[in-house]
Formats: structure tokens, C-alpha cells, sequence
């Protein structure tokens, strides 16, 4: 218990510095902006609490908030993901439900439930965040835009990290 605690306890502070000082620094024509720190809320386990998930949106969005001076942009929408985290996995739960003690990861998940778990969540995220950003309607389709490509890049990251993660369980 206390061992998963210190290691998502560690997991966080690494995204959040990882984000904060070298990812937000990082734009693709300001059209294009990785937030890699959403695997976070994406990686705790099914058997988390729908309160504590919100309560680590919020402390983790007021991190990043702290690096950038977003004044609450990113707490909102990582507050916004969080709390449509119970609603989708519950919307795509596999018919006997999850497994005991396993993790929302393309090892125990499979690819495809993955890809569609992570990509409604981080467009959810992106899409507020994005729109909290611009907060005007004229802007719609450029914002709209942004926050779709910004979704496919950072959906890729997370593959990435996803693919560093896997643990192949066949012996050779």
C-alpha cells in the first residue's frame, strides 16, 4: 500500500516537472501543444474513488497552473476530465466488468479499448482547456482544431509512454 502510494507519489511530481518546465515550453506553431501530464488521471487504477480521482485533478491542474500562471485553466479542465473519468469507464466497462487490481493500460486493457478510453478523455480535457483559453465563439473551428490536433499529439505521447510501460507477460 504505502509502496504505491511513494510511486504515484513520484509518478506526479515527474509529470508535473516534466510538463511544467520543459512541455509547456513546447509549441508546434502555437497550433499544436502536448499535455502529457493528463496520463496521470488517465493511469489510476479502476478501484480509485470517484472523490479522491476529482481531488487529484485538482491539486495536479493547480500544478500545472502554478508552472504556466494559467490562473485555474488547466484546474478546470483536468477537474472536468476527472470527473467524466466514472461516467465513460462505466459507459465502456467490458460485460463482466473490470478486473480486480487492473489498471486502465493497453497491457490489461487491450489497444483498442485504450485508444478510445484515452482519446474521449484528453479531447475532453483539450477541448475545455482550450476553449476556456480563446472564451470566444468567433474562434470556434480554429479552437475546435487546435484542440483535435492537440488530442492526436498528445494521444501519440501516451502511446509512447504506454509502449516504455509494456511488460511482455510470454516467456521466451
Amino acid at each position: 500500500m504505502i509502496f504505491n502510494v511513494l510511486k504515484y507519489a513520484s509518478i506526479f511530481i515527474l509529470l508535473t516537472l516534466f510538463q511544467g518546465l520543459i512541455l509547456n515550453n513546447v509549441e508546434f506553431g502555437g497550433y499544436i501543444v502536448p499535455f502529457l501530464y493528463v496520463i496521470f488521471i488517465l493511469a489510476l487504477p479502476f478501484e480509485t474513488p470517484s472523490w479522491l480521482v476529482l481531488l487529484i485533478g485538482f491539486v495536479l491542474g493547480v500544478s500545472i497552473d502554478s508552472f504556466g500562471s494559467t490562473l485555474g485553466m488547466h484546474t478546470s479542465a483536468t477537474v472536468v476530465m476527472a470527473f467524466c473519468r466514472a461516467y465513460l469507464l462505466r459507459m465502456i466497462a467490458p460485460r463482466g466488468g473490470y478486473e480486480f487490481n487492473s489498471k486502465p493500460n493497453v497491457q490489461f486493457m487491450g489497444l483498442a479499448w485504450y485508444l478510445l478510453y484515452t482519446f474521449i478523455l484528453v479531447f475532453i480535457h483539450h477541448l475545455f482547456l482550450f476553449y476556456v483559453e480563446s472564451f470566444k465563439l468567433t474562434q470556434f473551428f480554429y479552437t475546435f482544431g487546435r484542440a483535435l490536433a492537440s488530442t492526436v499529439f498528445t494521444v501519440v505521447l501516451i502511446l509512447v509512454v504506454q509502449l516504455f510501460n509494456y511488460k511482455s507477460t510470454t516467456k521466451s
